[in-house]
């Protein structure tokens, strides 16, 4: 099987410098489609699903690989292999700036810089470090997702996303959601909800920044200032949005931040 069809990439744009766009849980590469034709005139653009979302090949998902984040960081810096020409910069949402980060932990001299949107290192709160949900809140989230999945999804995919004023976004996310294999979801679920990447982003040099709403269920911004204190060469930047998707439900905002972070990759810019 090819990687190609494995994550069922694609790719589009053209430019020296690469970007790669990985999606979060519930979501497939589409939710891309609010932000990505920004870029595609000045960058390469690599657009992917997490095994087991969108139009994944499905029979490549194996349980044991993808017990952990370790197992899609690796599908990861496959396509950096494969699809990347130039610097790379990864454009990470929710979980897949963490996923971002451990491809980078593998793989640094390929990697220059990451956007990260909505990202979190943990979300279990944990002496003073506060990320956002209690244990038990988490493993009441996890045993409702196992019981109802579509029920689930249905109720909890508006709140994340939130966006008041944009039901079409809901039920865009809703719907992404429900086309989930639930089984897959499950067990993504579990393994996102309770990683713990703290150490393998405290540190971290490469230059990145972090993008995150200013009323955000899943990430507050109490983990954007951790983040940001933990990464040496980080940049905060606060997006005025309601919800877990800012790439979605404010995307010229978002556009914005990276075009100025984006500067020194950009043809004209200082490409490097």
């Amino acid at each position: 099987m090819s990687v190609r069809s494995r994550n069922n990439v694609s790719v589009v744009g053209d430019g020296i410098t690469t970007l790669i766009f990985s999606h979060g849980f519930g979501c497939d590469q589409t939710m891309w489609s609010y932000l990505v034709d920004h870029f595609t005139s000045r960058f390469k653009v690599v657009l992917y699903d997490l095994v087991g979302a969108g139009q994944s090949d499905l029979s490549e998902y194996d349980a044991k690989k993808y017990n952990s984040l370790d197992g899609y960081a690796q599908d990861l810096v496959e396509i950096i292999d494969e699809f990347s020409t130039g610097p790379v910069i990864l454009v990470g949402h929710s979980v897949s700036a963490m996923i971002g980060a451990l491809a980078d932990r593998s793989q640094h001299d390929r990697i220059v810089a990451h956007v990260m949107i909505g990202p979190s290192p943990c979300y279990v709160d944990s002496g003073e470090y506060v990320g956002g949900f209690k244990l038990d809140d988490i493993k009441s989230l996890l045993h409702t997702l196992d019981s109802n999945y579509l029920g689930w999804s249905s109720t909890m995919a508006p709140v994340i996303m939130g966006a008041p004023g944009q039901p079409a976004l809901s039920e865009s996310l809703t719907n992404s959601f429900c086309r989930t294999d639930p089984e897959i979801a499950k067990q993504f679920a579990r393994v996102t909800f309770m990683s713990d990447n703290r150490a393998d982003v405290t540190g971290l040099t490469t230059p990145i920044l972090i993008l995150q709403s200013t009323d955000d269920i899943i990430a507050p911004i109490a983990v954007g200032e951790y983040l940001h204190q933990v990464l040496p060469n980080s940049t905060l930047c606060l997006v005025a949005n309601v919800g877990h998707c800012p790439h979605m439900s404010a995307p010229s905002a978002c556009s914005e931040a990276m075009d100025s972070f984006l500067l020194p990759w950009t043809e004209g810019g200082n490409d490097s």
